[in-house]
């Protein structure tokens, strides 16, 4: 499965990078909206696996002080059920973000940008070993997202390595994103967008690999999105006992 992975990765590099219409659901966006501007967001994910449900409920806020910089702080509330212990809840890792855009190129009707971007988790949520969810230790992720976005369709990449220096969770990750716009552009704007993205996951000291599929529909107007996501596994190779089921996400975000 590691071949596999890496080949994904090379085909990528020899492909145009694009992007859709509204922002990606399970992965990251590089377009940045003007300088000064906040969004709130929230995208709860109820993920099932073969020894506990969890449900993640997260707030988001993230501050553009200029056009080409995005700073967020994500605080999460989770409650899991595992396997032969008592439901609990609590708050889960908290996430410091960053994002910097150093290229962009415009054109009618379409743009090319691509950002730096990093996540550093602290930990603040119980040792629970779930990947982003509850892990209990310190994590930086470094990454580059890209993106074409046109009027009719767009692509969105992201490839990164989340380094767990405490743990053995340390991964490689390539997300690949498809987005197809149902509407045509208007004023106020309102937008229906359906969603295809594909999450590559590589947990190097483990060797497990996952390649995920998400199927999801994107609904905004004027400032306002709500969107729901079904995520589900390609390839599953992981320890018996921790394999991935599947993930619904419900999510709402709101820019002023």
């Amino acid at each position: 499965m590691k071949y596999t992975f890496w080949l994904l990765v090379i085909l990528v590099l020899f492909t145009t990078i694009s992007r859709a219409q509204g922002p990606p659901i399970t992965s990251d966006k590089p377009i940045m909206l003007g300088a000064g501007s906040f969004t709130v967001r929230t995208l709860t994910e109820i993920r099932t696996t073969q020894r506990a449900t969890f449900t993640y409920v997260p707030v988001t806020i993230s501050y553009l002080p200029t056009s080409n910089i995005e700073l967020g702080v994500e605080i999460p509330y989770l409650s899991n059920s595992l396997e032969g212990a008592l439901t609990s809840s609590s708050l889960a890792d908290i996430k410091l973000m960053g994002k910097y855009q150093f290229f962009r190129k415009d054109a009618t009707g379409k743009t090319f940008r691509v950002v730096g971007k990093t996540v550093q988790t602290l930990p603040t949520g119980e040792d629970l070993d779930e990947m982003d969810l509850s892990m209990g230790n310190y994590a930086g992720y470094y990454g580059v997202v890209a993106g074409y976005e046109t009027l009719k369709y767009g692509i969105s990449n992201e490839i990164g390595y989340n380094w767990m220096p405490d743990g053995t969770m340390d991964d490689f990750r390539y997300k690949l994103g498809f987005g197809l716009p149902l509407l045509k552009p208007q004023y106020p704007n309102k937008q229906l967008n359906l969603f295809f993205e594909y999450t590559n996951l590589w947990l190097v000291e483990r060797s497990w690999y996952q390649l995920l599929y998400a199927q999801g529909v994107q609904y905004a107007r004027k400032n306002t999105t709500f969107e729901v996501a079904v995520q589900v596994p390609l390839v599953n190779d992981v320890a018996e006992g921790r394999k991935f089921n599947y993930s619904i996400f419900l999510g709402s975000r709101f820019t002023f």
